[in-house]
């Protein structure tokens, strides 16, 4: 137990010094730092002195345990939120290759939105390199809440892109950015870096 020390004068005018035990409490806390452990503190739980607790300046009825425990919840949900909120950068992009952030997939052709992608299936739409990109493969990315959509048209630009769905987008107020697959991915990243809630599909063959 911690200790500090008082002094009293005994006969002869010396001083005698004694060690007087200082009260703590534990306070359980879910998370555990290594000085906390190097201090003595088991798995779980930190030693806090009553002295210390008396000078936090606490909500009104918060006991170190519950302000601890609330302000924890609220910065996981936060970290969630913001992850659900963010569009996954593109981590590369080659022939007949995509790689996005937080998957594990490996995409030919994919669609990515804030808080998710998936692979971009032309069978779902009938969708050729011509006459193109049409409404129906880019409403999934749309319905997401998107501000700023990008297409990739390919590495050779083959793909095209109809004047009825860049109507479509229009329509929708979206901006949209139309460009070689290689030059819309760095659009894109571009936007993400930036907060931007954007959406894309992209090509990634001829």
């Amino acid at each position: 137990m911690p200790c500090f020390s008082r002094y009293s004068r005994v006969d002869g005018g010396t001083f005698k010094a004694s060690l007087i035990p200082r009260p703590i409490t534990r306070v359980r806390t879910p998370f555990l730092t290594t000085s906390s452990t190097s201090a003595g503190c088991t798995p779980g739980e930190c030693s806090v002195p009553v002295s210390l607790q008396s000078q936090a300046r606490l909500p009104p009825g918060h006991t170190l345990q519950s302000f601890w425990n609330r302000n924890s919840v609220r910065r996981v949900l936060w970290i969630f939120v913001k992850f659900l909120m963010s569009s996954p950068e593109i981590a590369s992009v080659s022939w007949g290759q995509m790689k996005v952030q937080g998957s594990a997939k490996t995409y030919k052709d994919c669609k990515v939105w804030p808080g998710g992608s998936r692979a971009w299936d032309w069978r779902e739409t009938g969708t050729e390199h011509s006459p193109g990109v049409q409404p129906a493969d880019v409403e999934e990315v749309v319905k997401k809440g998107v501000r700023t959509l990008v297409i990739g048209r390919g590495m050779s630009e083959a793909l095209k892109v109809p004047p009825s769905t860049l109507e479509y987008l229009e329509k929708q107020g979206i901006d949209v950015r139309v460009l070689q697959t290689e030059q819309a991915v760095k659009e894109y990243n571009a936007l993400v870096a930036q907060g931007v809630r954007v959406g894309g599909v992209f090509h990634s063959t001829c």
